[in-house]
């Protein structure tokens, strides 16, 4: 295989837990977002954007709708006959298989397939981050700063500080001198993206290292980083100051989703010198009817609307029938919302039918069957994909809904659907 001068390696095979139900049977880069995209789109198009032409895509939990919806990596000009998208799932070996233990290890059991490209360097990203980001200038400070490594950081908040793994630099603020994971008292507001671009040599003799280790947790911010900060390597810090949003809860993810409709000037899709592209669907021209009302929304094609949407984000092919409402709201692709019903602050999954007069949202009620505070809050109703909800069932705020055969009193799920 020809040289390169960086590989980019996607780490997608986390599970989501966070995200509940929407992630029963996807994993977490494969949810829908934003109408048109899904959310492994982002760090896809900005390789593209970049100049990167070899990308490997790591999947793990739920592959199938992941593999899938990259296939070639065709959307995103990844088709490549030298280089291109690579799926990347854990295999047998010689010695037998194991799982991607963490994010360094995933790195690790890919080894070869790095190797075969002879890259300089590595580019490490998530896979569930919404963003726009031109890896191609921070490769120019990696290789001006001559680091070991370079990590995106962003000034947060201090009160949210706390949640982040926090990088403190010295006087220049380009040099990093300490990493807290997660600090109670944080020294700086500098939080860690999860974005890396190493010397591929550098990291390469760190990966082999580390799997050697019986105390690692084989993870790239517990475990490499700090030995690299203890051997004294040279780790640069590199300021991000866009629009960036880790959508792994339910709150960020519904957070996101609104920010398209009021930060549109941040989040800013219609930037046509740095395109977010996606694989879609062949579905016909939405459609709105003169009795329809639509304010603050977004949809794409195949949505039908004759009843009322405001502040709402539908994918595609959703239905909105003639005296539905829906409010403050994403409908992920296939959803219909049936004749009356009223659906306010929810994420609904996708191809689940909302029955006729059903209302959805509101004041949460914590004896409510479906209640769930520990992954719902702020009054958001996220329902399963393919789930058909009962007509005039009521589902409170804060409530999380799926399939449960073994639930009779409360029941609002009358059928479900498959989805492909």
């Amino acid at each position: 295989m020809p040289k390169k001068n960086m590989v980019a390696m996607i780490l997608a095979g986390g599970q989501g837990s966070r995200l509940g139900v929407l992630t029963n049977n996807v994993a977490k880069p494969a949810v829908p977002f934003g109408s048109r995209y899904r959310i492994i789109d982002f760090p896809l198009s900005n390789c593209s954007n970049s100049g990167i032409d070899t990308v490997g895509v790591l999947t793990q939990y739920q592959p199938l709708d992941l593999n899938t919806y990259v296939g070639t990596g065709h959307p995103w000009d990844l088709d490549r006959n030298n280089g291109g998208a690579f799926i990347l799932p854990p295999y047998q070996k010689i010695e037998g298989m194991d799982w991607y233990k963490n994010t360094a290890n995933a790195i690790y059991q890919n080894i070869n397939f790095i190797d075969n490209f002879m890259p300089n360097y590595v580019l490490i990203l998530s896979g569930d981050h919404i963003y726009k980001m031109n890896y191609d200038l921070m490769l120019k400070q990696h290789i001006e700063e001559k680091a070991d490594a370079t990590i995106a950081v962003l000034e947060v908040p201090w009160d949210e500080a706390p949640r982040f793994g926090i990088m403190n630099t010295d006087e220049s603020g380009r040099n990093i001198i300490e990493f807290e994971e997660k600090p109670a008292e944080p020294k700086s507001n500098l939080a860690s993206m999860g974005i890396y671009i190493f010397t591929w040599s550098v990291l390469r003799k760190e990966l082999l290292a580390d799997e050697e280790n019986p105390d690692s947790s084989h993870d790239f911010g517990k475990d490499i980083i700090p030995s690299m900060l203890s051997q004294d390597m040279k780790l640069s810090a590199y300021h991000f100051s866009g629009y960036w949003k880790d959508v792994g809860t339910i709150r960020s993810l519904w957070d996101a989703n609104m920010d398209i409709l009021d930060k549109q000037d941040e989040i800013n899709f219609r930037d046509s010198a740095w395109r977010i592209y996606s694989r879609n669907p062949v579905k016909p021209a939405h459609y709105i009817s003169s009795e329809a009302t639509v304010k603050n929304s977004c949809m794409t094609d195949g949505c039908v609307v004759y009843g009322e949407a405001e502040h709402t984000v539908l994918s595609h092919s959703c239905v909105i029938e003639e005296g539905a409402i829906v409010k403050d709201s994403v409908l992920m692709p296939g959803v219909k919302v049936r004749k009356g019903a009223i659906v306010d602050k929810a994420i609904i999954g996708m191809n689940t039918i909302i029955g006729e007069g059903c209302k959805i949202g509101g004041k949460p009620d914590p004896q409510n069957p479906y209640y769930n505070k520990k992954l719902c809050s702020d009054e958001i109703v996220v329902l399963d994909r393919g789930l058909i909800i009962k007509d005039n069932a009521v589902i409170p705020g804060n409530c999380m809904v799926e399939h449960r055969p073994d639930l009779t009193e409360g029941n609002v799920v009358e059928d479900v659907v498959q989805v492909w």
